[in-house]
């Protein structure tokens, strides 16, 4: 018998699919957003056998612009895990391309759940929203008593995006949540085996490196967390009694570029020869952010360390994240397995 049911929305994305994965492996009931039902089949596919039986996985049309197909989408349901949101490949032009959709997709959720009797909705943030914009000296370890200044200028759109939804989540809870309960899950940089070709920003990092597309190695760093995790995370964040009002920060150990890349290398073997061994100055990149907006979008984090620490979520909730040298290793065997690496 089914535990009870439970929308996720964002169901094609990389942390949404492995969420759904272990909510049918637990004996739930899911139901999934996508933005085009035509994907379906496609999302089935690359969520594996137990994805294939339309009574314990259905899907729903809805996007984070428009009421349609919500109401539908949360009917019956007794969770929602929120993990849609947008994160493009590049920064735009304009911040409120990202923080339009963040925000008010994130409080078209929260509504819709709140009208449907929905027990509780696990939003998932980011770090982002925790250890930027803050002047020094930072903290060694941020926790979850921080909160990103989104005017500060150690941000970017991205970030802002997260910052802004997530706080504008908890000031709609507190003034028109009734009932509901909330929690925010806070990963770091989600790495770990892909199922397919859609996966996170930060799969880059490490196909990136694979690729061998970098001159070397920039000195950037972030903390880490494996997807089966961070999924993990969210179902306790779901289930756990002591979760409703609080943040969890969802990463571990902040890794370097050049830690990331030894890793590969000793793991890999020749399938990791690409891999840059020299570490780029710092200001041979903030010579190409004068020409290259991208790298203008992120030259701001050169030698920043942002650590955080994730005591609470595994003092509250149990959570216990594997070691992430193993999750490297897995996200590059997976992008190496399914021929995502060019020219290996």
């Amino acid at each position: 018998m089914s535990k009870g049911a439970v929308l996720v929305t964002g169901a094609s994305g990389f942390i949404g699919g492995y969420c759904i994965q272990q909510l049918l492996d637990d004996g739930w009931t899911v139901r999934g957003t996508i933005r085009n039902l035509a994907r379906e089949p496609q999302v089935r596919e690359a969520l594996g056998a137990d994805a294939l039986d339309p009574a314990r996985l259905s899907f729903f049309a809805a996007e984070l612009m428009t009421d349609a197909g919500w109401p539908q989408a949360m009917a019956g349901t007794d969770y929602v895990l929120h993990v849609a949101s947008p994160i493009p490949p590049e920064q735009p032009k304009h911040d409120d391309e990202l923080i339009v959709p963040a925000r008010e997709g994130t409080l078209r959720a929260l509504r819709f759940a709140r009208d449907a009797g929905v027990k509780r909705v696990v939003v998932t943030s980011s770090t982002a929203s925790v250890t930027y914009g803050h002047d020094e000296p930072r903290p060694k370890l941020f926790d979850e008593s921080y909160w990103t200044n989104p005017d500060h200028p150690d941000t970017n759109a991205y970030i802002r995006s997260k910052a802004i939804a997530e706080r504008a989540a908890w000031d709609w809870l507190a003034k028109e949540g009734g009932p509901l309960q909330m929690t925010t899950v806070n990963p770091g940089a989600v790495i770990g085996p892909v199922m397919g070709n859609d996966f996170s920003a930060s799969i880059e990092i490490v196909k990136k490196l694979l690729e061998g597309s970098l001159p070397g190695l920039p000195r950037f760093g972030f903390p880490l967390v494996d997807v089966r995790d961070i999924a993990d995370l969210h179902v306790r964040a779901m289930t756990n009694p002591a979760a409703p009002g609080e943040r969890f920060l969802g990463a571990g150990e902040f890794w370097w570029m050049n830690q990331i890349a030894q890793v590969l290398r000793d793991g890999l073997g020749p399938q990791a020869r690409r891999v840059p061994k020299v570490e780029l100055p710092n200001w041979v990149l903030r010579l190409a952010a004068n020409f290259d907006p991208v790298v203008k979008s992120v030259a701001f984090e050169l030698g920043k360390e942002r650590g955080i620490t994730c005591d609470k979520a595994k003092r509250v909730l149990g959570w216990n994240p594997r070691p992430y040298a193993e999750s490297i290793l897995d996200c590059g065997s997976s992008l190496l397995a399914q021929g995502l690496i060019k020219g290996v």
